[in-house]
């Protein structure tokens, strides 16, 4: 088992031991999405650190989404509690980058865009397929292209 979905269990066993249940049900809901992805397919597979990393964005953003709607469509409580699940899960993420280092990383992904011959919104994908590994996890990919297109447009 990897670390990272050990320490989510353990830390699951505790908040049930401690009757917290926003912590408990919101670990629950990301170990069965985990379980899930690791039955997907067309044999069962152990996930890396990694791969549990990707589970935890993707309810992360799930959460943040859901909180939106919730709000937009008046329903405080709700986008409340979905926000609340977002930062339990955040506990878990790497730190995002900084408006500043993204903004570091892909000007200099621009620059060798541009060196190899892609220039202006075209370059679009040539920029992406540079910076997505550099950012994987640290920065979310709507954040990332609309930083891209900033600078490709300036």
């Amino acid at each position: 088992m990897t670390t990272l979905k050990s320490r989510l269990k353990e830390d699951l066993n505790t908040a049930i031991k401690a009757r917290d249940e926003l912590r408990s049900s919101t670990l629950r809901l990301t170990l069965t999405a985990i379980t899930k992805e690791e039955v997907a397919g067309t044999a069962k597979r152990e996930l890396s650190d990694d791969e549990v990393l990707t589970v935890l964005a993707r309810e992360a953003k799930k959460r943040r989404e859901a909180a939106e709607a919730f709000a937009q469509g008046g329903r405080t409580e709700q986008a409340a509690r979905e926000k609340e699940e977002g930062e339990v899960l955040a506990e878990y993420l790497p730190k995002q980058l900084s408006d500043e280092e993204l903004t570091e990383i892909v000007t200099a992904a621009v620059a060798e865009a541009k060196a190899s011959g892609a220039e202006g919104p075209r370059a679009m994908g040539a920029v992406m397929k540079i910076v997505n590994p550099k950012v994987a996890g640290l920065a979310e990919g709507g954040r990332v292209a609309a930083t891209v297109r900033k600078l490709l447009a300036g």
